[in-house]
């Protein structure tokens, strides 16, 4: 498996090695294509990482942000991923990154995947950094457990980027079982996957989808055996 892990003693270090190889990779991007693409999740894990990473003074105007999922909910609303990335990341320098949402105004996800899919086949490929999370049941992105949608979204031979998922209810997904994701053939379009836990908990689970291999149990495992892409875990306790 293409996996390192990096641990740390602390949240505090965690955060600035994690906005430290972000930042660097973006540079790098930007270097190499003149421009660099960011996707984001949402969660109070990365919140702290895009806190530190909005005052870095990068070229940020070059450097698009883009959900990697989202719940079907309008941004004004508790929950949206929007509106979490406008308030943590989207502020001091980084106010001047465009920002690529998935909500569109369609009554439901599976109306607004055709445009979410044409907005996102615009951005310029491969995608720069991915960060992702984990839930306590094994989902990351949208990509939850036995979901309807799962199997389409995990299927590497398409090239579909986003796939509307409507999750089985449970304590993680809250009320808002209906989402949008990018599938595992997006993410896999990533030169650089970041896995983002914290927590003893996180840690067992992760721990738990490294020994097993269904991936419809936990989705997670889509990306930590998929063999192609390299990546980086990230834990403090």
């Amino acid at each position: 498996m293409m996996i390192e892990e990096k641990f740390f003693p602390d949240r505090e270090r965690l955060v600035q090695a994690l906005a430290n190889d972000c930042a660097s990779k973006l540079q790098q991007g930007i270097k190499e294509q003149g421009q660099a693409s960011f996707l984001v999740s949402g969660g109070s894990t990365p919140e702290p990482v895009y806190r530190e990473l909005s005052k870095r003074p990068l070229p940020w105007s070059d450097i698009t942000v883009a959900l990697v999922d989202e719940r079907w909910v309008d941004k004004t609303e508790s929950g949206s991923n929007h509106a979490f990335i406008e308030k943590s990341l989207l502020q001091n320098a980084a106010a001047e990154a465009p920002f690529l949402g998935m909500k569109t105004p369609h009554a439901s996800a599976a109306e607004g995947e055709a445009d979410c899919e044409r907005a996102y086949s615009e951005l310029p490929r491969p995608f720069d950094v991915c960060i992702l999370g984990m839930g306590s049941d094994g989902h990351t992105a949208s990509l939850f457990p036995h979901a309807e949608g799962l199997e389409q979204a995990l299927n590497t031979n398409g090239s579909q980027l986003c796939k509307a998922i409507n999750a089985k209810q449970s304590e993680v997904t809250g009320s808002h079982t209906e989402r949008m994701t990018l599938t595992l053939a997006a993410i896999l379009q990533s030169r650089d996957i970041k896995l983002l836990i914290t927590g003893e908990e996180k840690l067992k689970v992760y721990r738990e989808a490294l020994l097993g291999s269904d991936e419809l149990e936990m989705p997670i495992r889509s990306i930590l055996k998929q063999g192609h892409k390299a990546v980086t875990v990230y834990w403090a306790p």
